[in-house]
């Protein structure tokens, strides 16, 4: 089999896993399983036997034309390069780790049917946009998992939470979307083609007529898609969504899509130098921002949300500053632990029957109902807070000193004040990650209080899969020898002096946040929380709030309960209350477009119904009082008709003679 027909199946294959999945749930329930696993394990290993066969060397290219369309045609096309490989074995890894959970975690879930075959829809979209080498055809893909995401989001529809997310997600996406288009049609005009590789030869030869424009509608799509600011809002509220999902987008699809777009096509964006430095502050406000974002977060879902947000802020900084071969790495290696991080929370979220870390605080013992999300998790938030031999360590370095070699001069293919926002940016937000990393690992399993609920172990299928992401977690990093086969022969060795740099204020940043949970602990009037009783429904991503509304009078915010030795308040200070919120960016928006938009829909109610329908009413009303004139002379009396036609012809006659008289 040629390795074109392989890479074909990869993305088909969960596709038509999915379609299946669609029509046999409800009469074959026994299938769905089978339908939803063995199509992505099945795909995942064509996709490494594709990565194989390119082993790093020349592009795999293949195409067809799929129908006439004039001057810029549209084809089914492959380009697979070295990283694009590399990112299909990663989202098929992921998408099968997410699916063999999922049997788990939803195993009484009535719809888990529609859950799956949406799941393998959502891979073979991500799978598409990855091995694509038509832009029409990638933005298929890119449009698919969107309105995947929308239901995936909205899964649990019962609750207005999972409804408003799913919306909000959608509408900023593709509010994010139509000047991405805009923009894919405007590099097609000018290249004459939507084919990747003849989009980047235009590019090469100076035939770009308007780069910055360019650059700039396709980079409000990425923010769109891949939650960078100002358009990243709506990747901390899609966590009302199964936790399963929430893995599968942070990891591997949905957010990493945007990224990946730009590394595709980075030689458009560095055509424009303005459009790299727009795109190194927005990678820099993300990263810092939402950081410090995540360190006031109280769902443990809502943290490592925003913690998705600001990785992927550190690559779109390696692609400020001309980077690729960082960015992809960073991206690879935080699919991994960033899938594990999420997919380990849903298994304390199982056992403790809540998402806040605030009550989690009060549990004792928790750590020992989940013996395996507590270790594999803390290797993960140990590759979050790049702290080595962990892979985070090597992917964050390599961004880090890309950004120093071109502050510094020492390169020239991105502008030196991009390199500087960058580094400066990213150095910043290495304390607080690994601050909002240690904060995290101690809420939740240093807790102090009444015992952890004992709900037995969870499913094989839950946590199996916890170590087989912790793999890759701990080791990947060390594989950077190997990758520049795949990385355009690019060395990813970390720079000694912002790896050595970047790890010391790592630790700083743990060890002022342990340092802050011990004070806070020992200083803090404890309340007891008492019995917590699990939700039953704790499995499918609930929150018990009601254990934080036993206790939430007692610090007078019953909106929002905060933990009193929560070490984030102690750090943030004043800047707590804000950080909660977004920065009340959610608020701004609602201020600047959605309160004028709702305006401007009432005063068309309102104009519709009582100044057209007004018109409409009166049009309408002659009619009806005739009709209403002429109906009560109809009695049904044939002595009154009689007498009628009798009067109106004597009525005739007179003045039939009348006007004899008068000739």
């Amino acid at each position: 089999m040629t390795t074109t027909t392989l890479a074909v199946l990869v993305p088909l294959l969960p596709f038509l896993g999915a379609a299946a999945g669609l029509l046999l749930g409800r009469t074959a329930p026994g299938y769905v399983r089978p339908l939803a696993v063995l199509p992505s394990l099945t795909s995942l290993v064509l996709a490494v036997l594709v990565a194989v066969r390119q082993g790093g060397g020349p592009a795999i290219d293949s195409q067809t034309e799929l129908t006439p369309t004039g001057s810029v045609p549209i084809e089914l096309a492959l380009h697979i390069d070295g990283f694009a490989a590399l990112v299909a074995v990663l989202v098929g890894v992921v998408a099968s780790c997410v699916q063999i959970y999922s049997t788990g975690y939803l195993r009484d879930d009535p719809r888990y049917p529609s859950y799956a075959a949406l799941v393998s829809l959502f891979t073979s979209a991500m799978l598409l946009v990855v091995y694509s080498g038509d832009l029409m055809v990638l933005l298929v893909g890119w449009e698919i998992m969107g309105i995947c995401s929308y239901f995936l989001v909205g899964h649990y529809w019962e609750t207005p939470e999972a409804r408003a997310a799913s919306i909000k997600a959608f509408l900023v996406t593709k509010l994010g979307d139509v000047p991405f288009l805009i923009g894919l049609f405007a590099l097609a005009t000018d290249a004459g083609s939507f084919r990747i590789t003849t989009v980047l030869g235009t590019v090469a030869s100076g035939g770009l007529h308007h780069p910055t424009l360019v650059a700039l509608l396709l980079l409000a799509g990425v923010a769109g898609k891949s939650a960078q600011f100002p358009l990243h809002t709506w990747l901390p509220d899609a966590m009302a969504g199964p936790t399963p999902v929430s893995a599968l987008i942070h990891a591997a699809t949905m957010v990493a899509a945007g990224v990946y777009f730009i590394a595709r096509l980075l030689p458009v964006f560095q055509a424009s130098s303005a459009a790299m430095v727009v795109l190194a502050v927005m990678a820099a406000v993300t990263m810092a921002g939402s950081a410090l974002a995540a360190l006031a977060q109280d769902d443990i879902k809502r943290v490592l949300a925003y913690s998705t947000i600001g990785q992927l802020g550190y690559m779109t900084g390696a692609l400020a500053v001309g980077d690729r071969d960082a960015a992809v790495f960073h991206l690879m290696a935080h699919g991994a632990f960033k899938a594990l991080l999420f997919l380990a929370a849903g298994v304390i979220i199982h056992a403790s029957g809540t998402n806040s870390l605030a009550v989690m605080s009060r549990m004792k013992g928790l750590r020992d109902r989940v013996p395996d999300a507590y270790w594999t998790m803390t290797v993960a938030l140990l590759a979050l807070a790049a702290i080595p031999p962990f892979s985070g360590f090597f992917s964050k370095e390599a961004v880090l000193g890309a950004a120093e070699h071109v502050a510094t001069g020492h390169a020239e293919h991105a502008p030196g004040a991009a390199g500087w926002i960058v580094l400066v940016s990213g150095l910043i937000t290495a304390v607080l990650t690994a601050a909002y990393a240690t904060r995290l690992w101690l809420l939740a399993f240093r807790g102090q209080g009444a015992e952890a609920p004992d709900h037995g172990r969870q499913p094989l299928s839950m946590t199996a899969v916890l170590w087989v992401l912790a793999v890759p977690s701990l080791v990947f990093g060390l594989a950077y020898g190997t990758l520049p086969d795949w990385f355009d022969g690019r060395d990813l060795t970390p720079v000694l002096t912002t790896s050595v740099l970047g790890t010391g204020l790592a630790l700083v940043g743990g060890l002022v946040t342990y340092g802050a949970w011990r004070h806070t602990t020992a200083m803090a009037a404890r309340v007891p929380l008492g019995a917590v009783v699990a939700h039953p429904d704790a499995d499918a991503g609930t929150v018990e709030a009601e254990a934080i509304a036993l206790h939430a009078s007692a610090f007078g915010d019953v909106a929002y309960a905060p933990d009193p030795a929560d070490p984030g308040r102690l750090l943030l200070g004043p800047l707590h209350r804000h950080a909660a919120v977004g920065f009340h960016l959610d608020a701004v928006y609602s201020a600047l477009f959605v309160r004028p938009v709702r305006a401007g829909a009432s005063l068309v109610r309102f104009l519709d119904r009582e100044v057209v329908d007004t018109y409409v009413r009166g049009a309408a009303a002659l009619p009806r009082w005739l009709g209403a004139a002429v109906r009560r002379a109809q009695t049904g009396n044939v002595q009154t008709y009689v007498s009628a036609l009798l009067a109106g012809t004597v009525v005739l006659v007179v003045a039939a003679l009348l006007v004899a008289t008068g000739a």
